[in-house]
C-alpha cells in the first residue's frame, strides 16, 4: 500500500482550498436522508465507497491505526473519519473529497446515497466538536472569480469547505500566490469547526466548512488590477439545507481566542 508523503498532501492540501470552482452557483435539493442510518465503524463506512475509491479501505485502516486515543471526546471511528477527509493519495481525483465534494454538488442527490454510512460517521464527528463563532478564515485561488461574487449577493457552497486561518499561507507561490489574477475570499463564519486534532498533517491549520454553508457576500476589494478580495459573511438559511446527523441538544458554539 503507498502511503501518502508530503508531496500528495502539500497537493491535496492546495486543492482543498482552492475547489471553490467546483460550485454550481445555484441552488440544489437540501442535503438529506443519511441522517436515518446506523453509526458504523470507519471500515464498514467505506465498504460502499469501493466502486467510486478503489484505495479507500486501505487508507481508512491506515488513519485508523492512527486514532486510538483521539482528542475531544471523539471515537476512533470518528476522528479517524475526519482524518481520512484530510488525507491525499494519487491520483488526486480518486481521493475521498474530491469524489465527496462531486457528490455534494450534484443536482442528483442520489449520487450521494452511497455516501451515506459515511456522512453519517463523519458528520457525527464534526457536529460533536464545538464550532467557532466571529471569526476570519481564508480560501483562494488564481481566478478572477469577481464576477461570480457581488457586492450583496446571496450565495452557498455546497461541498464541504477547507479553509485556512493564515493569509500568509493562502499568499504562498504555490496557492494563490502575489502575481496575476487571483481571488481572496475573507470569510466571517459562524459555524466552522477546527479539525486540527484529527487532521492527517495537525500544521495545517484547518477550519472547515460545512456542506450547504451560506453567505451574504458583504464586499469586494480590488486593491490592484489583478487582486480581487471577496468578503463573505456566514448566514443562516431559512430552511433546513443540512439535515442534523443527531439531536443538538447538549452541542456547544463558542469563539476562537
Amino acid at each position: 500500500m503507498a502511503i501518502s508523503g508530503a508531496e500528495e498532501q502539500f497537493d491535496y492540501r492546495i486543492l482543498r482550498l482552492t475547489d471553490m470552482t467546483e460550485e454550481p452557483m445555484k441552488f440544489l435539493a437540501p442535503i438529506g436522508g443519511y441522517q436515518d442510518m446506523p453509526l458504523v465503524s470507519l471500515e464498514q463506512a467505506v465498504e460502499p465507497l469501493t466502486s467510486l475509491l478503489p484505495a479507500v479501505q486501505n487508507y481508512a485502516y491506515l488513519v485508523k491505526q492512527r486514532c486510538d486515543k483521539p482528542a475531544d471526546g471523539l471515537t476512533p471511528d470518528e476522528s479517524a473519519a475526519i482524518m481520512l477527509y484530510s488525507m491525499g493519495w494519487k491520483p488526486l481525483d480518486q481521493c475521498l473529497f474530491v469524489a465527496l465534494n462531486a457528490a455534494l454538488r450534484s443536482a442528483d442527490r442520489r449520487n450521494l446515497k452511497p455516501w451515506f454510512l459515511f456522512l453519517k460517521l463523519f458528520l457525527t464527528a464534526l457536529y460533536r466538536l464545538p464550532s467557532i463563532s466571529r471569526y476570519t478564515v481564508y480560501r483562494g485561488v488564481k481566478l478572477n472569480l469577481n464576477e461570480r461574487y457581488k457586492k450583496e449577493k446571496t450565495v452557498m457552497w455546497w461541498g464541504f469547505s477547507s479553509c485556512t486561518t493564515s493569509i500568509e499561507l493562502l499568499q504562498s507561490e504555490h496557492i494563490v500566490g502575489k502575481t496575476g489574477p487571483r481571488t481572496i475570499f475573507c470569510i466571517e463564519c459562524n459555524s466552522g469547526k477546527d479539525i486540527r486534532k484529527h487532521s492527517y498533517d495537525p500544521s495545517e491549520n484547518e477550519i472547515l466548512l460545512l456542506p450547504g454553508t451560506q453567505f451574504k457576500v458583504v464586499g469586494c476589494l480590488n486593491p490592484d488590477s489583478n487582486l480581487h478580495t471577496i468578503q463573505l459573511q456566514e448566514i443562516q438559511p431559512p430552511v433546513t439545507i443540512l439535515q442534523h446527523p443527531f439531536r443538538l441538544d447538549h452541542l456547544q458554539t463558542k469563539p476562537v481566542a
